[in-house]
């Protein structure tokens, strides 16, 4: 059995990966009822610190308003077992009645529906910035991996860091330096070994 990847961007990483199920934009991964288990990749736009637009348009939308994808992507998860990847401090955790995971690492339980949630970064990865990100995993406890917890490296982009000097370097990040029109794709990008990852805990085990 493949696994589904829902939410993907179909130019991506997983676009190229045998044995997915690629569900991009075009095929609408609201309408995933198989019963393949899942990596989700649910948009995170009405979700994360600017959920409500651009600082000068505030409150032109309304928090959690994604069409119904974080649900469709925890709903589906739970049905079919896999993992769900969100930005940290996604307020679609509270929401939807999460644990919030410790920052420095580790994974604890996350709900009743025996989902079990962690903090990391993707930097560790190969992200070229932190990225720090939730997990929310419904898989066997002996499949939860030991990922590298904590802060990765700090990057410092040397345009930023010649421009403005170190503290405003570090203060805007990596991210802020990055333009032109595939800016959103490079930002939103799993790295490789981070797919690798997910894809992994999600594949189902052999039958004996």
């Amino acid at each position: 059995m493949e696994v589904a990847v829902l939410f993907a961007d179909p130019k991506g990483v997983y676009s190229s990966i045998p044995g997915v199920d690629l569900w991009d934009e075009a095929r609408d991964a609201r309408n995933y009822y198989g019963a393949a288990p899942v990596v989700a990749h649910p948009p995170c736009q009405r979700w994360g610190r600017f959920w409500h637009g651009s600082t000068r348009k505030p409150h032109q939308f309304k928090k959690g308003d994604d069409a119904g994808c974080f649900w469709k992507a925890l709903q589906s998860v739970r049905t079919c077992g896999g993992v769900l990847e969100h930005p940290a401090d996604s307020h679609a955790w509270k929401h939807f009645g999460l644990e919030k995971p410790p920052r420095k690492g580790g994974w604890i339980v996350a709900d009743n529906y025996g989902g079990f949630t962690c903090c990391v970064e993707q930097g560790h990865y190969g992200h070229f910035s932190r990225k720090r990100t939730w997990l929310y995993a419904v898989v066997p406890h002996d499949r939860l991996p030991e990922l590298i917890w904590g802060p990765s490296p700090q990057r410092l982009h040397p345009i930023a860091l010649e421009r403005y000097g170190y503290e405003k370097a570090r203060r805007i990040g990596m991210c802020a330096m990055i333009g032109g029109k595939d800016k959103t794709d490079i930002r939103n990008a799993t790295p490789p070994e981070f797919a690798a990852i997910l894809l992994s805990m999600a594949k189902p085990m052999p039958r004996l």
